[in-house]
């Protein structure tokens, strides 16, 4: 067996890691891989650092590769590693720490530094890039406590710092040298339609100005002008561009020019060591735009893994910046040297400017502002250099002038190769998308964001990915045709619930009644959805209907494909005792239970009971319910914690329990799970349950959203909070607030999905808000009692509905 050659990759960034996974689909095993990333995170995107500071996202929604795909696919990571030392003679690799790894292979994909303007003061506290993660959590703690900041650089990375730091409640100023932003991108037409939209937002600009010095004592205080004008600042992030972090490899004999020299197949001018990203220069030119780079990482994948390339022969690049609202598109040549000619198609009134630039018959340029949908098309026709004679004016507006009006973007889109990358936050390809919408039954954008991640970043590509929609999925394409909940009504569940509070109804016959239902008795869709709104909504006063419950929760058990049933009592936390386990093998013993099994949730499953045992198995078990089988809350999943693990920071054991006891019994639109784990290494897999509590040092993070079912979806941050109390809380409000919004028969995940992140954080950011749900989760609980035993008093089992059916579900 040949043994894998030992790849190191210095740089955990997005341009190195994306190669990483071209290579271990192109040739999985081949390579034992070890990666050394400066900062303590895994693999992130940059990009959207701009999303974190203007609120649209959080740190955990930009990481592109978590933890665990490190550990799936057999990766070395070594976060918080800095490399300084590079042993090309014996191929070894040194790290600040003292790791040392050798290689048969060397990647280099250490990015790039901000450049930091030499000014004097420019050492003082408050004076920052914007380049990290770091940089990020600086700027929202400034925001905290002080109200000015100034940016200099008016170009595509400081308007993304500006509009964020906007976003914090903080007055922001854009200094830059130039007297048009953007400069690179923009003609001068579009940058004052980009400038007066951005300051109708609350940004001020102060326009060709030279920076002289910042002063202050220990902080900044402001910064001076050549002019002798001045600006006050609390905080200045400076954003006037990058340089190849080209150190390590200079230092280790490796050519280096403005970035690492690199040729067609990435190769440096040491054998076996590659450069790939923004550390590198190929024909004399370094990139710092996400595309070129990824299009650099496939071609380096392909060469190491001995499939056939031709190797990268450069990029034409393009821009997109979207800016709270505000999109603008730049691709090729926007200025109009001799030889060239330009058409402009400029709307004031709806925001709105167009212009192409044409050399012979060929597209080498575009800008757009406003209206970006022809974007990707237009920079298709620019990289391919074909002829556009004859369709100059239907390029420009879209359509074609004395035509049906019909958009042509379509056929631009229909026309674009497969490879052509839609959504650059994320590396996604038109074939990838083509292959979600025809194969995977993506037939909505949010199913094609959830398959592939497209527009799941700063949506800038949505109209692409409708443009796709349209062209593959045909009449079947967009969003769900609005229906009611089953064929016995066309009200959907918001007005439904409207209704029932409108009129005061308050048993499912009357609102099947009141609210005309075409079947008189309901169905096993409506009946079971309604009994839940109504004791969602009148808690202290609904009797619930057992007729409108599914069999499983009639009899309390799970009902499996051979007809008996599955016994599954709670055990809080996973954390039983001797006697309890006891009594457990006492009762399946005498019932002659022919399988216990220990389920993931942590409980005990004592599958193939007799439905006529059912009442007297209860009884004898005299332990509640785990709601194994209910639209419930099912189980709380906890690890050791600090109690007996080395690595616990708090007692997940005692949180869970806590959790459990205070939610038991409570129902809920569809089956809810929580965790608890005791620390980061999350060993109880809180990242993927409904409601995931993981301790930190010092406090908890919330987590919401997951599944780990047939859909698998890691959770959103919610918040982090320092004590048990706040957990409990939490927790209480958030599951008030789905329980009281969420559709019946809706997994939390498809419900964030649905209403997004941002709706949840508002609706639970202010504590009285909290507090009244948490008041309404309580007034719903206080009626409920464990139910097996309710019936087992009143002997309701004896009697037996006819029940409604339902398939066998998946317990855990």
């Amino acid at each position: 067996m040949k043994m894998p050659k030992k790849l190191v990759m210095v740089g955990n960034g997005m341009a190195g890691v994306r190669t990483i996974e071209h290579l271990i689909k192109l040739a999985p095993g081949a390579y034992d891989i070890t990666i050394f990333g400066s900062e303590p995170h895994p693999n992130y995107n940059r990009i959207m650092l701009s999303s974190v500071l203007a609120g649209g996202a959080n740190l955990q929604d930009i990481v592109i590769n978590d933890w665990s795909w490190y550990e799936e696919n057999n990766i070395r990571l070594l976060a918080g590693h800095t490399v300084e030392k590079i042993d090309t003679k014996n191929r070894i690799v040194y790290s600040q720490k003292g790791i040392a790894a050798e290689y048969d292979v060397l990647i280099l994909a250490t990015g790039s530094n901000p450049f930091m303007l030499p000014l004097p003061g420019a050492d003082k506290e408050g004076v920052i890039a914007f380049r990290d993660i770091k940089d990020c959590e600086i700027m929202m703690e400034t925001s905290k406590k002080y109200k000015k900041a100034v940016v200099i650089g008016g170009g595509l990375l400081g308007l993304e710092a500006a509009r964020g730091l906007l976003h914090l409640g903080m007055d922001v100023s854009v200094v830059h040298i130039f007297p048009n932003l953007m400069e690179r991108q923009l003609d001068e037409a579009a940058a004052k339609m980009l400038q007066k939209e951005l300051e109708n937002q609350g940004m001020k600009f102060l326009l060709q100005k030279n920076s002289e010095s910042i002063y202050g004592r220990g902080r900044v205080k402001g910064l001076k002008f050549t002019d002798g004008s001045e600006v006050e600042a609390d905080l200045i992030v400076m954003a006037v561009g990058i340089r190849p972090n080209t150190d390590l490899a200079k230092a280790s004999g490796i050519e280096v020019n403005r970035g690492i020299v690199v040729n067609d197949f990435m190769e440096t001018s040491v054998p076996n060591v590659y450069a790939v990203g923004e550390c590198a220069e190929h024909r004399g030119i370094a990139y710092g735009l996400v595309a070129p780079l990824y299009e650099q990482g496939a071609v380096l994948a392909k060469h190491l893994a001995g499939a056939e390339t031709e190797g990268y022969a450069g990029s034409v690049t393009s821009t997109k910046l979207k800016v709270s609202g505000v999109d603008v598109f730049s691709a090729g040549r926007f200025d109009e040297p001799p030889g060239t000619r330009a058409m402009r198609y400029q709307d004031e009134l709806d925001g709105v400017y167009k212009k192409i630039v044409i050399q012979g018959d060929k597209l080498v340029g575009a800008v757009l502002f406003g209206d970006t949908s022809d974007g990707a098309g237009l920079f298709s026709l620019i990289k391919k250099g074909e002829s556009i004679k004859g369709r100059e004016k239907e390029l420009l507006l879209g359509f074609a002038p004395g035509g049906s009006g019909g958009s042509s973007a379509e056929s631009r889109l229909a026309q674009m190769a497969g490879d052509e990358i839609i959504c650059g936050c994320n590396g996604v390809s038109k074939e990838t998308i083509q292959d979600a919408i025809q194969n995977k039954n993506c037939t909505t954008v949010g199913a094609i964001k959830a398959c592939t991640k497209a527009s799941a970043s700063c949506g800038g590509c949505k109209p692409l990915v409708e443009g796709l929609l349209q062209i593959y999925a045909g009449e079947a394409a967009g969003e769900p045709v609005k229906e009611g909940i089953c064929g016995c009504t066309s009200l959907d569940r918001d007005e439904i619930v409207a209704e029932i509070k409108r009129m005061q109804l308050k048993s499912v016959k009357e609102v099947m009644h009141v609210l005309n239902w075409t079947n008189p008795e309901g169905c096993s869709k409506c009946r079971p959805s309604l009994n839940y709104y109504l004791g969602m909504l009148w808690p202290e006063e609904y009797e619930d209907e057992r007729e409108s419950r599914f069999t499983n929760e009639r009899y309390h058990a799970n009902i499996q494909k051979d007809g008996t049933y599955s016994v599954v009592p709670r055990i809080y936390g996973g954390v039983t005792s001797p006697s309890e386990l006891k009594k457990i093998a006492e009762v399946a013993e005498k019932f002659e239970v022919p399988l216990v099994k220990i389920t993931g949730g942590q409980r005990i499953d004592l599958l193939g009971v007799k439905k006529e045992d059912l009442p007297k198995m209860w009884e004898e078990l005299d332990m509640p319910s785990g709601y194994a089988y209910g639209k419930a809350l099912r189980t709380v999943k906890t690890c050791v914690g600090e109690t007996f693990c080395r690595f616990g920071t708090q007692d997940s054991i005692a949180m869970g329990i806590r959790l459990e006891k205070e939610f038991e019994r409570l129902n809920t639109p569809a089956k809810v799970k929580l965790a608890v784990s005791g620390c980061p290494r999350n060993c109880a897999e809180a990242t993927i349950k409904d409601f995931g509590v993981v301790a930190i040092d010092g406090g908890w993070e919330l987590h919401v959203g997951g599944n780990g079912g047939v859909h698998v979806r890691a959770t959103d941050l919610l918040c982090v909070v320092k004590t048990q109390e706040e957990v409990v809380e939490w927790a209480g409000a958030f599951l008030q607030y789905y329980r009281e919004n969420a559709q019946w028969n809706e997994r939390t995940s498809v419900w964030i999905e649905r209403v997004g992140l941002d709706t949840v954080k508002k609706a639970l950011e202010k504590k009285e808000d909290r507090e009244a749900l948490f008041a309404r989760i309580k007034a719903a609980l206080s009626r409920s009692v464990d139910p097996w035993k309710q019936i087992a008093r009143e002997k309701e089992l004896r009697k037996n509905f006819e029940p409604l059916t339902e398939p066998a579900s998946v317990q855990s």
